[in-house]
């Protein structure tokens, strides 16, 4: 029976030594190893994305860089720039032509940001589906974005053409209304140009809003249809909630197209007539490369910049606190 007690014991130890054995000591030079493991991990990142900064850092980034610093001198090629300080920027707020770009800017960035908007959410209302022939028709109504813009200012100077014989006026002599000199006039050149901008944004923001349209629950659809809601309280309720998230993100694409618009009107208008479609773009662009005053042309592109940035940040804000409400 002794025997059998301290066999059993012996049995009911050797597990306990095994499980409590004590590991073997790491090795040391291991630790070194890891260690260049782990920087290598943290580094090929930035290897791979360096050929990338450097580029932007060259062409984008020192750039910016030297606009800020032009914004403050009086640039004087050959005989050395002059430290004027925000005498600059003073000068862009004190001039008139200045104030009505920036006006001419604002309606430009209003009215294309929100004619654009709502013409490619309609289109891709009517163009949403998986028929097989939708695409041949997505193809067609997207054409303008990828065409080059000397050729859309072309056709549409074409397409503007003031005589009462023109393509639109004719158009509205169909429908009663007189003709119109468009882009010869100081009335309606401006409008003229915001429909060219919203004809040529709008396809963009319906591919936007096609793949936003395809992440939405069909079983909320039919779930409302069963409630008996109409298409139009579908719509207000299933649809634009969920495309909250795409809304924010082409206000921001759009208005920032908008604040920067400059090929279209340098193309069709080059700011006339008598300074009527001027916009922040097209007078920088006189100011710095026509006119040599490359401190006061610097000054506007910062404020440009600035007012960018604003509206990045304040879309940003907007959508996180909507989000969080909805949370």
């Amino acid at each position: 029976m002794q025997d059998t007690g301290s066999g059993a014991a012996a049995t009911a130890v050797r597990p306990g030594r095994a499980a409590g054995r004590i590991a073997p000591p790491p090795d040391p030079a291991a630790r070194p190893r890891r260690r260049r493991l782990d920087l290598t991990g943290a580094l090929s990142p930035w290897l791979f994305l360096a050929p990338a900064l450097t580029i932007f850092a060259l062409f984008k980034f020192w750039p910016m860089a030297q606009a800020v610093a032009m914004s403050l001198h009086e640039v004087r090629p050959y005989l050395g720039d002059r430290w004027v300080g925000l005498d600059n920027y003073t000068q862009v707020f004190a001039d008139e032509d200045f104030l009505a770009a920036i006006g001419h800017t604002a309606v430009l960035a209003v009215g294309q940001t929100g004619g654009s908007i709502l013409l490619g959410m309609a289109l891709a209302l009517l163009l949403e589906g998986s028929a097989k022939h939708l695409w041949v028709v997505r193809t067609a109504v997207f054409l303008p974005t990828v065409v080059a813009m000397a050729v859309v200012a072309e056709v549409w100077r074409i397409l503007y053409y003031p005589a009462p014989d023109g393509t639109v006026n004719t158009v509205l002599g169909w429908l009663g209304m007189g003709p119109s000199q468009f882009l010869n006039s100081q009335d309606s050149s401006l409008l003229s140009v915001m429909g060219v901008g919203i004809w040529r944004g709008a396809p963009y923001d319906m591919m936007i809003f096609l793949a936003g349209l395809a992440g939405v629950d069909r079983n909320l659809y039919e779930a409302a249809a069963v409630d008996g809601a109409s298409v139009t309280r579908r719509l207000w309720h299933v649809t634009f909630p969920a495309l909250r998230p795409v809304f924010a993100i082409l206000f921001t694409l759009a208005a920032i197209r908008g604040l920067r618009v400059f090929t279209e009107i340098f193309l069709l208008t080059n700011g006339g007539p008598n300074g009527a479609t001027e916009v922040m773009m097209t007078l920088i662009y006189k100011l710095g490369l026509e006119r040599g005053e490359l401190g006061v042309a610097a000054a506007g592109s910062m404020l440009l910049l600035a007012a960018t940035v604003l509206l990045t940040l304040v879309v940003r804000v907007v959508r996180s606190r909507s989000e969080r409400k909805v949370a």
